[in-house]
């Protein structure tokens, strides 16, 4: 019997529970997350709370309830940088079971003013890592590009390599440079598809998609990577929790 603390709200602690076990994999896409009955015997909840559990994760974009059955896992949609950072902070990975990355390039280049402005680089170039997300059904979910200052190649070579980093950037970059990942300003904003969108995404030009930038901040305040990402509408989600 799982145990609860007083001092947070009950559905709260138990959604976030049964996320971490969606996250884990140990609840997979598809399959059936506790029913109300189930939740209220293993906390020893009231089925009112049962029900408002099960209401956060739909909120949360990851449970759906269908006609004539119960609750099950939702088969992932793109989250932003915030998810995607807090997914690897929680589990040690940063895409959803069954998801997978292609890296598509990774190249230095000449930086766009917005990534100079954003990464502090002067007249420095930048290295540029292009990814495309994809699920469990091979469908493109996102694509986004990583820039970072020219200079770490130094000692990070495998940023310019077009291949997965295994043990994730933010771990590669600590053990490198011994600069740790500690903070990030993301922006959101919705838009028509460009033509390098529909390319990457197999969508039509023109087609609405969600955006995102955001700056990640080492240890001392300092910015390390810029990163772009677009996802079809449809694709995307986001959940925040807040205590009242």
């Amino acid at each position: 019997m799982s145990k609860i603390q007083r001092h947070v709200p009950e559905y709260l602690q138990i959604s976030t529970a049964i996320r971490e076990r969606i996250e884990r994999g140990d609840l997979a896409p598809g399959e059936e997350v506790p029913s109300v009955r189930a939740i209220a015997a293993e906390w020893e909840v009231s089925a009112a709370t049962a029900q408002r559990v099960l209401g956060a994760l739909r909120d949360a974009g990851l449970v759906e309830t269908r006609p004539g059955r119960s609750s099950v896992v939702r088969h992932p949609t793109a989250g932003g940088p915030r998810q995607r950072f807090e997914t690897m902070s929680r589990t040690g990975r940063i895409y959803a079971p069954g998801e997978y990355a292609r890296i598509v390039s990774a190249e230095v280049v000449g930086a766009p003013e917005q990534v100079r402005d954003a990464l502090s680089l002067g007249t420095r170039q930048a290295i540029r890592r292009v990814r495309v997300r994809y699920n469990a059904s091979d469908e493109p979910v996102s694509a986004s590009t990583s820039w970072f200052d020219a200079d770490l190649s130094d000692v990070a070579p495998a940023l310019l390599v077009a291949d997965r980093i295994t043990m994730g950037t933010p771990a590669y970059i600590a053990s490198t440079t011994g600069r740790v990942l500690r903070s990030a300003s993301d922006r959101y904003t919705a838009r028509a598809a460009t033509s390098e969108d529909a390319a990457a995404l197999g969508c039509k030009l023109g087609e609405p998609v969600m955006a995102a930038e955001n700056i990640i901040y080492d240890q001392n305040g300092l910015p390390v990577e810029f990163g772009e990402s677009v996802v079809l509408a449809g694709r995307w989600s986001s959940y925040y929790s807040y205590q009242f």
